[in-house]
């Protein structure tokens, strides 16, 4: 099972999400920035690290929100861990996406996020997260 963990990024009560390239596994779904944990590596060190790695920001990592295992169709699984960022140091530079977004919670299930972050996404924009 791969071990992944990922970001709700919170500023002036909007969320950041961001699109995958077409070059990517899941091309062009949306996501919340973050990445796998390495071996050895403690979550919130890997997000730290994911989040300098593709958005140029020293992060100040929030509490879990919310932890997910999701089984793909192709057979493959994932455990999601959510942490919220409230703050951050430097400017948002998008080194990985295909597009970055500020969106407000309400619109979060317009986008066409990845199969495994679909019931967040809900929790999240109904209130019942952050």
């Amino acid at each position: 099972m791969k071990r992944v963990v990922a970001a709700l990024i919170v500023k002036d009560g909007k969320i950041l999400v961001c699109q995958r390239t077409k070059h990517q596994t899941m091309p062009l779904k949306w996501e919340f920035p973050g990445g796998k944990i390495e071996e050895g590596e403690q979550p919130r060190d890997a997000l730290h690290r994911e989040l300098d790695e593709e958005l140029g920001i020293d992060a100040t990592i929030g509490d879990e929100v919310a932890r997910i295992k999701h089984e793909y169709r192709s057979g493959n699984s994932v455990e999601l861990r959510f942490y919220v960022v409230h703050e951050f140091r430097g400017e948002l530079e998008n080194r990985i996406f295909r597009d970055m977004k500020w969106a407000e919670r309400s619109e979060l299930p317009t986008f066409d996020f990845l199969e495994a972050d679909l019931k967040l996404v809900c929790d999240v924009a109904a209130g019942r997260i952050l």
